[in-house]
């Protein structure tokens, strides 16, 4: 079945929930407790903020079928022509599957910046994967307070000039 990329919708919020919690609990388990991933998908994913996100912020959903599979949230192109790709998940058994890929491209194509960074938990086999198979190389490794839980963040750069 062909997956489509389209902008988010306000009606999309509890499909994106519903990835954002799939995909957190299925990628950070036994490297985030489950409690705080819960107090951060809580506040992150809320219908409120969710609905100030997709007003603005571009983001996008993958759709396969008439089934949100997965999202893609970034920062507007800031003056040195960077964007921040803020979010991009897919539900477990959507992965490897091409959405990812053609979440990335989707604003990559529309926002047209000059380099994208990402911030990804250096534990996080699936997403270093993803982001060095697309050509992003880490730049700054650090600590990262998170909600009293401190992970190895690893920040990375795609230069597209």
């Amino acid at each position: 079945m062909e997956t489509t990329i389209r902008n988010m919708t306000a009606a999309d919020i509890p499909h994106v929930r519903r990835v954002a919690t799939e995909s957190w609990h299925a990628t950070y388990e036994g490297l985030i407790p489950r409690e705080v991933q819960d107090r951060f998908l809580d506040q992150a994913y809320s219908p409120g903020m969710l609905e100030k996100r997709c007003g603005r912020t571009p983001f996008y959903v993958a759709e396969t079928g008439n089934e949100i599979i997965g999202f893609a949230n970034f920062s507007p192109v800031r003056e040195d022509g960077s964007v921040e790709l803020a979010a991009i998940y897919l539900l477990p058994e959507a992965q490897n599957r091409g959405a990812g890929s053609k979440l990335l491209r989707q604003g990559i194509r529309e926002l047209q910046p000059k380099s994208v960074f990402i911030d990804v938990e250096s534990g996080n086999r699936i997403g270093k994967t993803f982001y060095e198979a697309k050509g992003f190389r880490t730049v700054e490794e650090f600590d990262d307070d998170f909600d009293g839980h401190v992970l190895k963040t690893e920040r990375m750069r795609l230069d597209l000039e």
